[in-house]
Protein backbone atom coordinates (compact mmCIF):
# COMPACT_ATOMS: atom_id res chain seq x y z
CA UNK A 1 0.00 0.00 0.00
CA UNK A 2 1.04 3.67 -1.02
CA UNK A 3 2.40 5.65 1.81
CA UNK A 4 -0.21 8.96 1.60
CA UNK A 5 1.50 12.29 2.78
CA UNK A 6 1.24 14.44 6.03
CA UNK A 7 -1.08 16.91 4.15
CA UNK A 8 -3.24 13.99 2.46
CA UNK A 9 -6.92 13.46 3.86
CA UNK A 10 -6.76 13.32 7.32
CA UNK A 11 -8.65 10.24 9.11
CA UNK A 12 -9.52 10.72 12.10
CA UNK A 13 -11.69 13.61 14.09
CA UNK A 14 -8.63 14.56 16.38
CA UNK A 15 -6.26 15.15 12.80
CA UNK A 16 -8.79 16.91 11.10
CA UNK A 17 -9.71 19.28 14.37
CA UNK A 18 -5.71 20.02 14.63
CA UNK A 19 -5.63 20.12 11.10
CA UNK A 20 -7.52 23.03 11.72
CA UNK A 21 -5.95 24.30 14.01
CA UNK A 22 -2.67 24.48 12.40
CA UNK A 23 -4.81 26.02 9.10
CA UNK A 24 -5.77 28.85 10.95
CA UNK A 25 -2.55 30.03 12.69
CA UNK A 26 -0.93 29.97 9.25
CA UNK A 27 -4.06 32.21 8.36
CA UNK A 28 -3.71 34.56 11.27
CA UNK A 29 -0.12 35.27 10.01
CA UNK A 30 -0.79 34.90 6.64
CA UNK A 31 -3.81 37.86 6.56
CA UNK A 32 -1.47 39.79 9.60
CA UNK A 33 1.29 40.02 6.76
CA UNK A 34 -1.50 41.34 4.07
CA UNK A 35 -2.83 43.78 6.71
CA UNK A 36 1.01 45.21 7.05
CA UNK A 37 2.34 44.98 3.84
CA UNK A 38 -0.93 45.79 1.66
CA UNK A 39 -0.58 49.25 -0.49
CA UNK A 40 -2.54 50.56 -3.83
CA UNK A 41 -5.60 52.59 -3.65
CA UNK A 42 -7.25 50.16 -1.62
CA UNK A 43 -5.00 50.34 1.01
CA UNK A 44 -7.74 51.84 3.73
CA UNK A 45 -10.25 49.30 2.59
CA UNK A 46 -8.15 46.02 2.85
CA UNK A 47 -6.01 47.24 5.96
CA UNK A 48 -9.28 47.74 7.78
CA UNK A 49 -10.69 43.96 6.50
CA UNK A 50 -7.71 42.31 6.94
CA UNK A 51 -7.51 43.53 10.35
CA UNK A 52 -11.26 42.09 10.88
CA UNK A 53 -10.34 38.84 9.36
CA UNK A 54 -7.52 37.71 11.27
CA UNK A 55 -9.20 38.75 14.65
CA UNK A 56 -12.36 36.36 13.39
CA UNK A 57 -9.91 33.95 12.69
CA UNK A 58 -8.17 34.20 15.98
CA UNK A 59 -11.37 33.01 17.74
CA UNK A 60 -11.95 30.23 15.38
CA UNK A 61 -8.47 28.86 16.07
CA UNK A 62 -8.79 29.15 19.65
CA UNK A 63 -11.83 27.61 19.44
CA UNK A 64 -11.16 24.91 17.99
CA UNK A 65 -8.03 24.37 19.53
CA UNK A 66 -10.15 24.02 22.83
CA UNK A 67 -12.43 21.91 21.39
CA UNK A 68 -9.89 19.67 20.84
CA UNK A 69 -8.25 19.88 24.37
CA UNK A 70 -11.89 18.94 25.48
CA UNK A 71 -12.05 16.13 24.11
CA UNK A 72 -8.81 14.80 25.14
CA UNK A 73 -6.41 15.88 22.24
CA UNK A 74 -3.77 17.88 21.45
CA UNK A 75 -3.56 20.72 19.24
CA UNK A 76 -0.50 21.59 17.55
CA UNK A 77 1.02 24.50 19.22
CA UNK A 78 4.26 25.64 17.26
CA UNK A 79 5.12 27.11 13.95
CA UNK A 80 6.82 24.32 12.84
CA UNK A 81 4.19 21.92 13.72
CA UNK A 82 1.66 24.54 12.18
CA UNK A 83 3.46 24.52 8.57
CA UNK A 84 4.01 20.49 9.09
CA UNK A 85 0.50 19.74 9.34
CA UNK A 86 -1.05 22.89 7.07
CA UNK A 87 -3.24 22.62 4.03
CA UNK A 88 -2.38 26.29 2.97
CA UNK A 89 0.76 27.98 2.33
CA UNK A 90 2.27 30.79 4.46
CA UNK A 91 2.19 34.35 2.71
CA UNK A 92 5.31 34.68 0.28
CA UNK A 93 5.51 38.25 0.81
CA UNK A 94 5.12 39.11 -2.97
CA UNK A 95 1.21 39.10 -3.53
CA UNK A 96 0.12 42.48 -4.62
CA UNK A 97 -3.60 43.73 -2.98
CA UNK A 98 -5.58 41.81 -5.77
CA UNK A 99 -3.52 38.48 -5.15
CA UNK A 100 -3.98 38.94 -1.37
CA UNK A 101 -7.82 38.41 -1.87
CA UNK A 102 -7.26 36.17 -4.01
CA UNK A 103 -5.38 33.84 -2.24
CA UNK A 104 -7.63 34.40 0.82
CA UNK A 105 -10.65 33.29 -1.26
CA UNK A 106 -8.75 29.90 -1.95
CA UNK A 107 -7.30 29.37 1.06
CA UNK A 108 -10.82 29.92 2.90
CA UNK A 109 -12.76 27.82 0.03
CA UNK A 110 -9.78 25.16 1.00
CA UNK A 111 -10.57 25.15 4.70
CA UNK A 112 -13.84 25.12 4.45
CA UNK A 113 -14.09 22.09 2.34
CA UNK A 114 -12.09 20.41 5.14
CA UNK A 115 -14.67 21.38 7.77
CA UNK A 116 -17.10 19.44 5.27
CA UNK A 117 -15.03 16.25 6.26
CA UNK A 118 -14.84 17.17 9.82
CA UNK A 119 -18.95 17.82 10.00
CA UNK A 120 -18.98 14.22 8.77
CA UNK A 121 -16.63 12.87 11.19
CA UNK A 122 -18.23 14.51 13.96
CA UNK A 123 -21.87 13.51 12.70
CA UNK A 124 -20.54 9.53 12.49
CA UNK A 125 -18.81 9.99 16.00
CA UNK A 126 -22.25 11.38 17.53
CA UNK A 127 -20.26 14.26 18.35
CA UNK A 128 -22.44 17.36 18.22
CA UNK A 129 -20.78 20.02 19.20
CA UNK A 130 -17.73 19.56 16.72
CA UNK A 131 -20.18 19.66 14.09
CA UNK A 132 -21.68 22.51 15.27
CA UNK A 133 -18.58 24.02 15.18
CA UNK A 134 -17.44 22.94 11.82
CA UNK A 135 -20.53 23.59 10.49
CA UNK A 136 -20.64 27.86 12.09
CA UNK A 137 -16.91 28.06 10.97
CA UNK A 138 -17.69 26.62 7.16
CA UNK A 139 -20.57 29.54 6.71
CA UNK A 140 -18.63 32.02 8.21
CA UNK A 141 -16.17 31.19 5.96
CA UNK A 142 -18.20 30.95 2.46
CA UNK A 143 -19.52 34.45 3.90
CA UNK A 144 -15.96 36.03 3.77
CA UNK A 145 -15.26 34.41 0.49
CA UNK A 146 -18.38 35.79 -1.31
CA UNK A 147 -17.63 39.11 0.16
CA UNK A 148 -14.38 38.63 -0.94
CA UNK A 149 -15.12 37.73 -4.86
CA UNK A 150 -17.65 40.65 -5.02
CA UNK A 151 -14.89 42.92 -3.98
CA UNK A 152 -12.51 41.53 -7.02
CA UNK A 153 -15.74 41.97 -8.75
Amino acid sequence: MAKTSSKSKTSTLEQILNQQVANLNVLYVKIHNYHWYVKGEHFFTLHVKFEELYDDITLKMDEVAERLLTIKGSPAATMKEYLDIATIQEASGNEDQRKMVQTLIEDFATVAEEMSEGISLAEEAGDHPTADMFIKIKSDLEKHMWMLRSYLG
